[in-house]
């Protein structure tokens, strides 16, 4: 069976020309699933997280739809389309994406976020837009000063709709979405589906198709996962000589809390490892910079809370360190993937207190598989009590398939040994100190 191409699901010419000018040729499994319904004008129902193309899989049907109506006057203060998404990197990274596929087409589009001032905002809402992308505080404010008016709306796209109920902008869309038109087509996304996101979709969704993509079961099995037991007090002190090995070259720590971030991307800082924090108390421009210094390898390490990171997407990334294990283990999966992006392989550590052992039961029930334990003697020297029946050197968990033994003697890497984290030159041992006594 030959593969489909994006011209065989009945994308038009100029996408598929703009697909073709990015590399784009191959369908995603859910861009293949997706496209051809939302041509058709169906609803939509998608589980899917990001990373598996449902940006494109919404965006060039959207597209499409607009050019082929393009004698449609613009609504003054308005848009034809209204795409939610929970934060202000995805609201971007979207409207990149509607950029990238729409550049042959003569289409309008504006992204609609908090943080900045809001007059260039409703200065290109004025005259009208195809498509406003927006987080919805900002957009409900905006529509609240009557500066947005969304009564001839005719597509509405929630993305990642768990995330918006995580962060509480469950009021926020249903007050949006109570003031577009009744006749429309809708897309809701979401990773997962708790019972407020059911209702939602029942809510605004009208026979939908439902697309489920679920990779993290095969982009698990990508990556080489790895648990270290450790006192909560010793956490700081193993992440800095971790980072000892120059091969983690690329490293997203998470915290589940916007006051760990800090304190951990300034303690690498104070270790001479170039570290930026990433989290929602951050303006829209320290967010941008922080991630532009990542992006270009100027800063080694990001330290990111879940919802800061949801939409990041960068490649390359060597290492993911959950330095806080979630409380759900959907984020596990969500944190881990990021460093097995396009077929790549890649490294998940996994640091857990006494705390935090149900967390990674409950990790290891929904990934179906053990996480490997790796003693933490070759960091700190010491044993950390492991709980009753768990292994204490790198051997699978229990009722794991073996792995290979640690080899007394033998340094215990993540990568290949490396000469160092290249930090300034001057005050480093003094520096070094500091952070394991901090």
């Amino acid at each position: 069976m030959t593969m489909k191409t994006f011209a065989d699901l009945g994308v038009a010419e100029p996408l598929c020309r703009a697909l073709a000018a990015q590399n784009y040729t191959t369908p995603t499994p859910i861009q293949a699933q997706s496209i051809p319904a939302l041509l058709e004008g169906r609803d939509l129902l998608g589980l899917a997280q990001t990373g598996t193309g449902k940006t494109a899989a919404f965006v060039l049907p959207i597209l499409q739809r607009l050019a082929a109506s393009q004698q449609t006057k613009r609504p003054a203060k308005g848009a034809h389309v209204v795409i939610l998404a929970p934060t202000r990197e995805l609201a971007v990274q979207i409207g990149q994406s509607i950029e990238t596929y729409g550049r042959n087409l003569k289409l309008r589009h504006t992204v609609i976020f908090g943080g900045v001032n809001q007059f260039r905002q409703v200065k290109a809402l004025a005259g009208g837009v195809d498509i406003i992308v927006a987080t919805p505080g900002r957009l409900l404010d905006l529509m609240n000063q009557r500066h947005a008016d969304l009564r001839q709306a005719s597509v509405l796209v929630l993305d990642e709709a768990d995330r918006m109920l995580d962060m509480g902008f469950i009021h926020d869309v249903k007050k949006i979405v109570a003031a577009l038109p009744k006749t429309r087509q809708s897309l809701l996304f979401s990773a997962t589906m708790p019972s407020n996101i059911e209702h939602l979709a029942a809510d605004i969704l009208n026979e939908p198709v439902r697309v489920e993509v679920r990779p993290e079961i095969i982009t698990v099995d990508k990556i080489d996962q790895r648990v270290l037991h450790v006192d909560g007090k010793r956490k700081r002190e193993l992440l800095t000589k971790l980072l000892d090995d120059s091969e983690l070259s690329r490293v997203i720590v998470f915290t589940r809390t916007k006051h760990c971030a800090n304190r951990v991307s300034e303690q690498l800082e104070k270790t001479g490892i170039a570290a930026e924090a990433i989290h929602g108390n951050k303006s829209q421009g320290a967010r941008q910079r922080a991630l532009e210094q990542f992006r270009t390898g100027k800063a080694r390490v990001l330290v990111a809370t879940d919802i800061a990171a949801r939409g990041i997407d960068v490649t390359g990334i060597t290492h993911v360190i959950n330095y806080e294990l979630p409380n759900e283990p959907e984020s596990y999966v969500h944190r881990i993937g990021r460093t097995a992006r396009a077929g790549k392989s890649g490294v998940a550590i996994s640091f857990c207190d006494a705390s935090e052992r149900s967390h990674l039961r409950s990790i290891e029930r929904l990934t179906k598989r053990p996480i490997t334990v790796v003693a933490t003697t070759e960091w700190l020297g010491d044993q950390v009590a492991l709980p009753a029946g768990e292994p204490s050197d790198d051997r699978p968990a229990r009722n794991g398939p073996r792995g290979p033994r640690h080899q007394p003697g033998k340094p215990r890497r993540f990568g290949k040994p490396g000469a160092g984290r290249g930090r300034p030159q001057g005050g480093q041992k003094q520096s070094r100190r500091q952070a394991a006594t901090a």
